[in-house]
């Protein structure tokens, strides 16, 4: 029986995207594209969600693109612009979750330097019992350590443990260790999944 419901964050509970940032700085689809695959893309950001911090990951990529320095340092300078806010309807899932007594807890790819700067900002976080962030443990998604590090620092069996993240990596990652897992799509997505994941539920989402 699931007891307890695991959340990623970025493009679950909340809407990330660097995209809100550069776009209006560039006026140009593909320059924002060029930058964002080329210049700063993912996988350099992905390093920062490891616990680099922000100040070496901006200094090595200026080294590399000494003209793009204005807008590499925008990165994490104007970090904040790049939050969309709660996607649609998931709020309102948690609580409802909540309401019904599952704990709800959160493992997160996230720089510990920004995740301080949206904990506060967003009241969805409240909803959660506890929080790991890759940043903080050096850890990453989907790196079987991390996992056991939220399975272990809260006391919970991997067999009683439902965990939502859009990427399928990260949740075939869980599931290796025993976590029953859901690819994410969408909150009306998401609330069928559960529906079906949640067979003791008394009344459906």
């Amino acid at each position: 029986m699931i007891r307890n419901i695991i959340f990623d964050f970025g493009a679950v509970l909340v809407d990330w995207n660097p995209r809100y940032l550069y776009e209006p700085y560039f006026g140009d689809s593909e320059k924002t594209e060029h930058f964002l695959t080329e210049i700063c893309p993912y996988s350099w950001n992905v390093f920062v969600d490891g616990g680099k911090p922000t100040a070496e990951a901006t200094a090595e990529r200026i080294a590399l693109y000494p003209e793009w320095e204005k807008e590499i340092r925008m990165y994490y300078g104007q970090w904040i612009k790049m939050m969309g806010g709660v996607l649609p309807g998931m709020e309102e899932l948690l609580g409802e979750l909540k309401a019904l007594g599952y704990p709800l807890w959160g493992l997160t790819n996230w720089s510990r330097e920004t995740f301080p700067l949206v904990r506060e900002k967003y009241s969805i976080f409240s909803l959660l019992s506890g929080i790991v962030v890759s940043g903080e443990e050096h850890l990453l998604k989907p790196q079987p350590e991390i996992y056991r590090r939220l399975l272990e620092r809260y006391s919970l069996d991997p067999s009683e443990c439902l965990f939502i993240d859009d990427n399928p990596a990260n949740v075939a990652g869980g599931e290796a260790l025993g976590i029953k897992g859901i690819v994410f799509e969408s909150a009306a997505q998401l609330r069928e999944a559960l529906n079906s994941a949640l067979p003791e539920l008394s009344h459906k989402l």
